[in-house]
């Protein structure tokens, strides 16, 4: 029913703000799925590569550090990055549902243009830069979208049990190898110590990583200009992960639950059924890591392996509860207006967090790198979450949209596009 077809002008005021507030909410979602890869990307800005998935590699000795590690390994590593890839898939259904003229090719631009922008991004300020991927990705998106849900759900699993089988065979070795070692067996240590090296403390790793981050802004480009080898590979290894959250995005928009036609009781029941068998699972996992004293082959399985079904089954809880929340008792609130704001401006404030933290930790800013502990980088993963929650709103009430979003949607449509609002 839409409000063309209402009689009255109580009931034409009644459906507009109800879809008022599915489009905040839905807002609002995707506000939390980008200040929520925060605190990972942060690490990653902050410490040498493997203390992303292991403190003991660097920066996290002591209790406190093994605290924050469980509680971002059950809460939010890859959790976020499925919403947001989610919230992506999502935007890509609801823009080609939209129509114009050409549908197909105005979703091809944006991505064309995406993709130029993640490229800079990834060259100038973030090795893990996720737009590649979903620029890649987004061009298979509208051959999929309109698949029966059955089969967009079908699909995610598939592609999450293909990466568990995949990446499962090659960590066989890696288990075994642990194994022998803690029951004191003897074992073939060929091709194990370089996974040892690249997930647990090595000196030498670790002096690189350091060394590598002192290098200038000009330095960082000509050395990232010329990886494409290594860019390359992040993308491809990043696709069955990105895809499945992506489906299950669109399957979610379609079904209504990111539409806001569900009722609060079965979106809960639905974070409840996905988000608690997970979060039993995950912190199985993190108490195996934590009994082998964060040993790098079980740490490593555990992050890259085991745990990527219960990290999207866990973004899809996230979904639901959110739509929950700023759908229901949320809805109206200027909490979820705000955090309706930083949706809003998403691509603005994933570009912004990555040039706050290059300004941090770069040495061509302040250059912490490698300084501070992982309790004192989640701190500073603070700023600009709370720079999301203050410039957001405050800036859109002079702007149509984000600085980002206007130079992608220009890109695309090969034209400056308008850009403050109208006095």
């Amino acid at each position: 029913m839409t409000i063309s077809r209402l009689r009255s002008p109580e009931e034409r005021a009644v459906a507009g703000s109800m879809i008022r507030h599915r489009i905040a909410a839905l807002d609002a979602l995707r506000g939390v799925a980008v200040a929520g890869i925060v605190p990972m990307n942060v690490i990653a800005y902050a410490m040498p590569a493997a203390a992303y998935i292991n403190p003991r590699a660097y920066g996290g000795e002591g209790p406190l550090a093994t605290v924050l590690w469980a509680l971002s390994f059950l809460l939010i590593e890859d959790k976020f990055r499925t919403l947001f890839a989610m919230m992506f898939g999502a935007g890509v259904t609801i823009l080609i549902e939209r129509g114009g003229a050409h549908p197909w090719r105005a979703h091809y631009a944006r991505m064309a243009a995406l993709f130029v922008i993640a490229m800079a991004h990834a060259v100038l300020l973030a090795n893990n830069d996720v737009l590649r991927t979903y620029a890649v990705i987004g061009c298979l998106l509208p051959l999929l979208i309109r698949l029966p849900l059955r089969l967009l759900l079908a699909g995610a699993a598939a592609l999450i049990a293909g990466q568990l089988a995949v990446s499962g065979y090659v960590a066989w070795g890696w288990l075994r190898y642990w194994h022998a070692l803690a029951t004191g067996l003897t074992f073939d240590m060929s091709g194990m110590a370089d996974v040892e090296r690249r997930f647990g403390a090595d000196p030498q790793v670790i002096a690189a990583s350091i060394a590598q981050w002192q290098e200038s802004l000009p330095e960082r480009i000509a050395r990232r200009a010329n990886d494409w080898p290594v860019q390359f590979a992040s993308i491809v290894a990043q696709i069955p992960s990105t895809l499945a959250a992506m489906l299950a995005g669109v399957a979610a928009w379609r079904s209504g639950l990111l539409a806001g036609e569900w009722p609060q009781r079965r979106l809960l029941r639905l974070a409840a059924w996905l988000g608690l068998p997970s979060l039993v699972a995950l912190a199985a996992m993190a108490a195996w890591s934590i009994v082998t004293g964060f040993n790098a082959i079980v740490t490593a399985f555990n992050a890259l392996v085991l745990s990527a079904p219960f990290d999207l089954l866990l973004g899809v809880a996230y979904a639901a509860l959110a739509m929950a929340m700023f759908g229901g008792p949320l809805a109206g609130r200027a909490s979820t207006r705000r955090w309706a704001a930083v949706g809003r401006m998403a691509l603005t404030n994933y570009l912004g967090t990555s040039l706050v933290f290059a300004a941090l930790f770069a040495a061509w800013g302040v250059g912490l790198f490698g300084m501070v502990s992982r309790g004192q980088a989640l701190a500073l993963g603070l700023i600009p979450v709370a720079l999301m929650l203050v410039v957001s709103p405050l800036w859109l009430r002079h702007f149509r949209q984000g600085p980002a979003e206007w130079l992608w949607r220009s890109l695309a449509a090969l034209r400056p596009l308008p850009f403050r609002l109208p006095r």
